[in-house]
């Protein structure tokens, strides 16, 4: 079915987008062009900073076509994802004129939050990577990949067998829970957290460090301030770090008894509970990986490819477990 296939082509364009934001960020170019949408005032990178016709830019911040490359493909990718869900939505309301049981809301949703998402694309650059916005931008990203994923199982020719519903709450509150450690991971990158501790399992040399959580939590500062490495002092940002690592222990023993109760109970669901348990592993692997090895980009790039195929690995276990019956 063409519909279908396209929504799984877009499903990896979302997951394409989700790793080249992720590499822009993790590589300092979030603010490789000054402006939005274009760099520069161009639509693509100029070469130099003699091709910048408005040199206002270049007061703003410098020219690195490199950094200004990496932000725009990104944008490309990120742009051509929003034209992909708009011909969703498109399609799936001209599809439910012939049939009722087409899915139309969830397209629309997810045209919304493109349109949002796109908005805080801007915001990310206009507001110098203040980063309430960036995690929302991140969150907002992995929202859209996980709700494509749903929109492709609720539309596959083939449905899969309806199972027993016995772990349907421990699995809807896992979901929550790895939400709020992704939202955490988030709040980590976006205030230069992820280096505080260099050591595992304990951070600076202790169980116990130094650390301000008044600071660290602030979600709102100051319009004006350039957040491009941090602006908070070490103590703040230790505070970040041990607060994901706790959140990490949380959701890993969590997601884990899920997985091995699914396990023992047997039956249908036993290689989705896999697939979790198996994502869930590697994710805490390059986690301790991204510590020991003092966050090489392959390494935290990976990282936040791994969190959305977790989440939308659980995405699919709730469906199964959530679908009715028709």
């Amino acid at each position: 079915m063409a519909y279908h296939r396209f929504i799984i082509f877009t499903c990896l364009l979302a997951f394409a987008v989700i790793l080249l934001g992720a590499y822009t960020r993790l590589a300092d170019a979030g603010l490789g062009c000054p402006d939005w949408p274009g760099c520069y005032g161009h639509l693509t990178v100029p070469p130099t900073e003699a091709h910048v016709a408005d040199k206002s830019y270049l007061e703003q911040r410098a020219l690195e076509p490199e950094k200004g490359w990496k932000e725009m493909v990104h944008r490309y990718f990120a742009g051509t994802l929003g034209l992909c869900i708009l011909a969703i939505a498109v399609w799936s309301w001209r599809r439910r004129g012939g049939d009722p049981d087409q899915p139309v809301w969830l397209p629309t949703l997810l045209l919304a939050l493109v349109v949002f998402q796109a908005a805080l694309g801007m915001w990310t650059v206009t507001l110098l990577l203040k980063p309430i916005v960036v995690m929302g931008h991140l969150l907002g990203g992995f929202a859209t990949f996980g709700l494509l994923v749903l929109l492709a199982l609720r539309s596959a020719p083939r449905r899969p067998l309806t199972v027993n519903g016995r772990w349907r709450n421990a699995a809807a509150a896992g979901l929550i829970v790895l939400v709020l450690q992704i939202a955490l991971g988030g709040w980590t990158s976006s205030n230069y957290a992820a280096l505080a501790c260099l050591d595992f399992p304990t951070c600076q040399g202790s169980w116990a460090p130094d650390m301000d959580f008044d600071e660290a939590f602030v979600m709102w500062r100051g319009l004006g301030v350039n957040y491009e490495y941090g602006v908070l002092e070490h103590p703040a940002r230790t505070a970040i770090h041990v607060t994901h690592r706790i959140g990490a222990l949380i959701t890993f023993l969590f997601l884990g008894w899920v997985v091995v109760s699914i396990l023992r109970a047997g039956g249908p669901m036993v290689g989705a509970a896999l697939l979790v348990g198996s994502l869930l592993l590697l994710q805490v692997g390059l986690g301790i990986g991204n510590v020991l090895l003092h966050l090489p980009l392959t390494v935290a790039t990976a990282h936040n490819g791994v969190a959305a195929l977790l989440l939308v690995s659980l995405i699919y276990l709730n469906y199964r477990l959530w679908r009715q019956p028709h």
